[in-house]
């Protein structure tokens, strides 16, 4: 009988023990979208400051968005190593976001490869791109860029957010998701200045204001089964 108790105890302590991991996941609990949220958020409005009122922090301020991709990697690298049991849901939202770091980390390569490899081809070529004033008459060379990216940036913002919304049954994310979407076609006719607003924008509403909701959710329901 004894044998009994403690087995019983000991089966109740796991438990816990696996629900307690399950609900530190760095996604479900809200901290990716509230770390993704800050960064571009941040990132974005400061980029739409400097254009704005012409002034430079002497930096290019988006080289923040390494300070959400290398905790995301280092996140998934501690639960895999924990064991922590995840439903399908969570595992589906694990790899969107993966997925979604991975795509981040590939458009800002192309961004900052892409304009100088092109500018090198036409070189070769024999060739130079020139950008003609028509009111001053002003002809100077122009260096290639990737134009509109900003509207890409938009789409891919969304993905992780509906996804976990979406699985959740979490509204605020799948609202956010849409206002990203809304923002895209939006930046289809603004300046690269008003991009960055929305850039800015879609960070806060996209993520940082559903992860801080989910986040306190998160924290509720993780309180409930203590």
């Amino acid at each position: 009988m004894e044998e009994r108790n403690i087995s019983e105890q000991e089966s109740l302590r796991l438990i816990q023990e696996m629900i307690g991991k399950a609900k530190d996941n760095y996604h479900e609990s809200g901290a990716s979208a509230i770390l993704w949220g800050a960064v571009i958020g941040t990132c974005g409005l400061v980029s739409f400051a400097e254009l704005q009122w012409n002034f430079s922090i002497g930096f290019d301020i988006w080289f923040l968005i390494l300070a959400a991709i290398i905790p995301g990697v280092w996140f998934n690298i501690r639960d895999s190593k924990r064991s922590i049991v995840k439903t399908h849901e969570e595992v589906a939202v694990d790899i969107a976001w993966s997925v979604f770091g991975i795509s981040i980390t590939c458009l800002v390569i192309y961004v900052n490869v892409i304009p100088a490899l092109s500018e090198r081809f036409f070189a070769s070529e024999h060739l130079e791109l020139l950008s003609h004033n028509t009111v001053t008459g002003e002809t100077k060379p122009y260096r290639p860029s990737t134009l509109s990216i900003t509207s890409v940036f938009l789409i891919i913002y969304a993905f992780p957010t509906l996804i976990t919304g979406w699985l959740s049954k979490f509204k605020p994310m799948i609202i956010g998701a849409i206002a990203c979407y809304c923002f895209f076609v939006i930046s289809l006719f603004t300046s690269f200045k008003y991009d960055m607003l929305l850039s800015g924008l879609a960070g806060i509403g996209n993520w940082l204001i559903p992860g801080l909701i989910l986040n306190k959710r998160h924290r509720k329901a993780k309180s409930a089964h203590v």
